[in-house]
Parts: C-alpha cells; sequence; structure tokens
C-alpha cells in the first residue's frame, strides 16, 4: 500500500470511528510511513495519565460481534481459532462489513514467517531459534484448518465462497492475530481492537499502555498464549520520516474532498451506510450485558511523557529477536532481550562424541534425578544463553556432573535420592543451594568452604572449572555450524547493504542471525576468561 492509498483509507477510517464511538485524542495524529505502514504521532506534548483514547468493546471485532457469531458458536470454536473465522468472514463480505474501513487499513497478513514462501523461510531462518518452530507452526495450523475450517465451510453456514477461507486466507488472518489481536474480557475473549493497533513497538520505550475495566468473571485472561495484552501493528515506517510529517488531521480532513483517485475507497461510507439491519447489529447484539459482559469502554492511557513531534509507541513486552519475528514480522538492531537456545539434544550430541551415549544417558538422568531441568517448549528441552553470553545455570551444572569423575559421580549418584528436596528448583537461590549439597558430595577439597548461606556469585565460580569452560566453547561451535558456511563476519556486511523495505525478509532474518551469533561469540570470550581466571589462581 503506497502512501496515498494508506491516507485516503485512513481518512474513511476516522469517519469509521466517529460513527462507531471510537474517540481519539486531537493530541494524536494518524499518519502514513514512506513504506505504506501506519503508524501515531504527538500533535502536541503529551503527559503521563493522559486519556488518548477510548473504544467501546462493540466497536470489537471478535467472535461474539462478527456475523459469523452463530456459525462460529454452532461449531464449538473458541479461543484465536474462533477469532480467525470471524475476520477472514469479516474480510470476506467486503463492503457489507462494518468493520470494511478499519480491514481495509490493516494490511492483508502481517509479514511473519508463517507466511513466507516456504523455500524462503527455509533458506533465511536455517539455524536459528525460528528453524524448527515455523515449521512446527506450519504443522498444526495445517490440521487446525483441515479439522476445523474445512467441515465449516462444507457445512454452508457461513454462506461465502470457500476462497475466502482457503488455507493461504487462514494463515493471513493467524498473522494478523499474532500481531494485533487484544485480550478483552471473558466474554468477548481475543479481538481486533480498531485504532489500539496502529501504535507501534519499541522495546523498553512505550508512551502508551491498552487498558480496560476487568470484570469478576474475566478470570481466563492469559490462558491463551496467542493473546496479546497489547498487541503489535505495522512497523514499517523509518525514524527518517517519522519527524518530518507536517499534516495533521484536519490538513488531512481539508483534502476529503480529492476522492477522484480512492479507487473503491471513495465508497467505504456509502457502503457502512447502506448496511442491512441485520449486519448493524451484529456489532451492537453485545450490549445487551449477557452473563459476563462488560460495557465499559477500553482506553489508551499515556504511561511516558511524549513531546510534539514524536512518534507515540506502544509494547508488546520484553521479547528477543526472535519472538519479534516469529510474532509481529520485525526485529530490533541490538535487543537487550535477545537469547540463544542450545538444545539438551546438543548437548547429549557433544558429550557422546567426547565419551559414549551410554555415558551421556547415565549424567543426563542423573541430572534429572537430583531434580534439574532445562526449558522446555512443546517437545524440545533446551538452556537459554542470555545477551551478554551467560549460560544458563541448569546447564552449567549438568556440564559439572558431566565432567565428574567416575568416583565421584558414583558417589553422588548413590546419595541422589537423598538430595531431592521437597521445594521445586524455580528460581536461582534453590539451586544454587540445590547444588551446594551437590558440591558437598563431589568435592571433599571444597567442602569445607561451603557453610551454608553461601552467595550466588561465589556458587557460580564453582561452575567455571576449565572442563566446563571447554565445553561450553564446543557447544557454541556445534550451534554455530547450524547457520551453515556463511562466516559471522559476511553476515554482518550482508546487514549493512540490506534494504529493510525492499528487503524486508531477508534484513530482518539477517539481524536474527547476527544476533544470535553474536550471543554465541560472547559465550565464548566469557568461558575464554573464566577458564583464564582459574588458571591464574592456580599459579
Amino acid at each position: 500500500m503506497d502512501v496515498a492509498t494508506a491516507r485516503r483509507r485512513l481518512r474513511a477510517f476516522k469517519r469509521w470511528m466517529s460513527k462507531h464511538g471510537v474517540v481519539c485524542s486531537d493530541a494524536l495524529c494518524l499518519d502514513a510511513s514512506e513504506a505504506g505502514g501506519v503508524y501515531v504521532r504527538a500533535l502536541s506534548a503529551l503527559r503521563e495519565g493522559d486519556l488518548v483514547a477510548t473504544i467501546p468493546r462493540r466497536a470489537c471485532l471478535t467472535p461474539r460481534t462478527s456475523g459469523a457469531a452463530a456459525a462460529i458458536e454452532a461449531a464449538e470454536l473458541g479461543g484465536t481459532l474462533a477469532l480467525a473465522v470471524a475476520v477472514m468472514y469479516e474480510r470476506a463480505r467486503g463492503a457489507e462489513s462494518p468493520w470494511n474501513a478499519y480491514l481495509r487499513l490493516i494490511p492483508d497478513c502481517e509479514p511473519v514467517p508463517l507466511v513466507w514462501p516456504d523455500e524462503e523461510a527455509e533458506r533465511l531462518l536455517s539455524g536459528t531459534e525460528l528453524d524448527k518452530i515455523v515449521k512446527q507452526d506450519r504443522e498444526f495450523l495445517c490440521e487446525d484448518w483441515k479439522e476445523c475450517i474445512e467441515p465449516l465451510i462444507s457445512s454452508g453456514d457461513l454462506g461465502v465462497n470457500p476462497e475466502d477461507f482457503s488455507l493461504e486466507k487462514y494463515f493471513a488472518a493467524k498473522s494478523l492475530l499474532s500481531s494485533r489481536s487484544f485480550h478483552i474480557d471473558s466474554y468477548h475473549g481475543s479481538g481486533m481492537v480498531p485504532l489500539a493497533d496502529l501504535f507501534n513497538h519499541k522495546t523498553d520505550g512505550e508512551h502508551v499502555h491498552f487498558t480496560k475495566v476487568s470484570d469478576a468473571s474475566d478470570s481466563d485472561e492469559g490462558e491463551d498464549d496467542d493473546d496479546q495484552s497489547n498487541a503489535g501493528s505495522d512497523e514499517e515506517q523509518n525514524d527518517e520520516g517519522t519527524d518530518d510529517r507536517s499534516n495533521t488531521d484536519s490538513d488531512e480532513e481539508e483534502n476529503d474532498d480529492d476522492q477522484s483517485n480512492a479507487d473503491s475507497d471513495e465508497d467505504l461510507d456509502r457502503d457502512e451506510n447502506n448496511a442491512s439491519a441485520d449486519e448493524q447489529s451484529t456489532v451492537e447484539n453485545s450490549a445487551t450485558n449477557p452473563s459476563g459482559y462488560n460495557d465499559e469502554d477500553l482506553e489508551m492511557i499515556i504511561v511516558r511523557d511524549a513531546n510534539a513531534g514524536e512518534e507515540v509507541y506502544n509494547t508488546y513486552g520484553t521479547m528477543g529477536n526472535a519472538a519479534l519475528l516469529h510474532r509481529y514480522g520485525f526485529t530490533e538492531l541490538d535487543n537487550p532481550y535477545d537469547i540463544v537456545n542450545i538444545d539438551l539434544t546438543l548437548v547429549t550430541k557433544w558429550c557422546s562424541s567426547k565419551y559414549s551415549r551410554r555415558y551421556a544417558r547415565a549424567r543426563v538422568s542423573l541430572w534429572r534425578n537430583l531434580g534439574y531441568s532445562g526449558c522446555t517448549s512443546q517437545d524440545s528441552e533446551y538452556f537459554e544463553i542470555s545477551f551478554d553470553g551467560e549460560p544458563q545455570l541448569e546447564l552449567l551444572i549438568l556440564l559439572y556432573i558431566i565432567s565428574l569423575k567416575p568416583d565421584a559421580y558414583d558417589k553422588l549418584a548413590s546419595v541422589a535420592h537423598d538430595l531431592i528436596g521437597d521445594d521445586e528448583l524455580d528460581d536461582e537461590q534453590s539451586i544454587i543451594s540445590s547444588f551446594v549439597k551437590v558440591v558437598r558430595v563431589t568435592s571433599p577439597t571444597k567442602k569445607s568452604k561451603l557453610k551454608g548461606g553461601e552467595k550466588i556469585p561465589f556458587v557460580k565460580k564453582l561452575l567455571h572449572s576449565e572442563s566446563i569452560c571447554s565445553a561450553l566453547a564446543s557447544l557454541a561451535d556445534m550451534r554455530e555450524r547450524l547457520y551453515g558456511s556463511n562466516t559471522l563476519k559476511s553476515e554482518k556486511e550482508k546487514l549493512q547493504m540490506c534494504s529493510p523495505v525492499s528487503q524486508r525478509n531477508l534484513y530482518h532474518s539477517l539481524v536474527l542471525r547476527v544476533s544470535e551469533r553474536k550471543i554465541l561469540r560472547r559465550l565464548r570470550k566469557l568461558a575464554s576468561s573464566w577458564s583464564k581466571t582459574k588458571k591464574r589462581k592456580r599459579i
């Protein structure tokens, strides 16, 4: 969508807001970026606590308010699957949909890897945290479509063209929900909230927050991992095009007569006014206050001051680039929340190659018997490496157990059952306390130095042995090889030459690859520094 088309559709959307009771402060300006995305900037200074938007719940597109509500309920669909059906249905209705002006403003789909061409996704994401995840997403969504969407199409209850509910359209709808849906309340569940989803994301730099009045029955919020309390929007604007915008809302309204080049956009108001009474009631049915329904307006509140001319940002949470690209279709350079995962299978592969498979199975089994575990996601278990290269504590403990000499291992295995406490190992202090018990059994020379209540940094140094540092370097090398033959230097050079607009998928995949590989480089440096420190102390 070019800038001119985006601005025409913005004008139609503003009229839609007025008609449906969505109020946007005069201190905000909705505008289009050079890339055709939509963003929000401040026309005057905004201060913490300012109310800048109110959105009636009945104006939100949800499975309850959609014209497909009866069919969705009859098919017993729920969660984001139900919302995807609602979005596809309203898209299929075109000008007859009460949300037509809103749906024409937002993209058909967000540029998340889910909707990238298969070959491109496999090539660009190879080795990254998203490599397996995107493949699994596609498999699960294909199953959902075959089990739930196809029968709904075959039933004829929706009365739409089957092509409007194709697998491709389902993927597109899911991409929108991933980046734009908000959890509204226990009655509506998750939904599309016009205006709220136009605020772009900035990590640790949000100005505005989406709020709602919770009702007593709204206890299921957050149960669906796909529902976002602060969902995403277009991230296609660039910083250079943000500060030099001079068009205000009133400036744009003066150009409303310039509709001759708007194609079908000029018909939006007329189409809305000609909607049937049944279609109009679709948006208002929820006002009958059924059980669990809350009629309070949703609000956008300023949580951090913004100066006139600045873009006004929301936040989608503190996420690394893998999560941002997966759910929203963009990345951020030097994202401090980036992580790299090292799979447990990679650790066991390294251990098996150094010792034997039997050795690896036994050591991992003892580690588990002592109550330790890694992070889990679907069918995988892994360890996180933080932005600064710090490995997860559970990984260090596993490497410690792997490096134990046979007599120390046998001694630990014989008392493992007695070392297991009643408390879950759910925080760093409890893990450290548990590990202290392991050290007392396996290292008599260190036992006298451990008197209980040790501080975390002191105990962590016990995990900086040369054998553990060497293992970390080997694991970093194995993990790095998953990216292929290109070096980190060559990928950094490619990123510098890449356009974030015309080569969007390549650009954001390179940001992800470079950021992950930098973390592995930091892991190597950290392991090397630990090893050198140990050697100096011995000297």
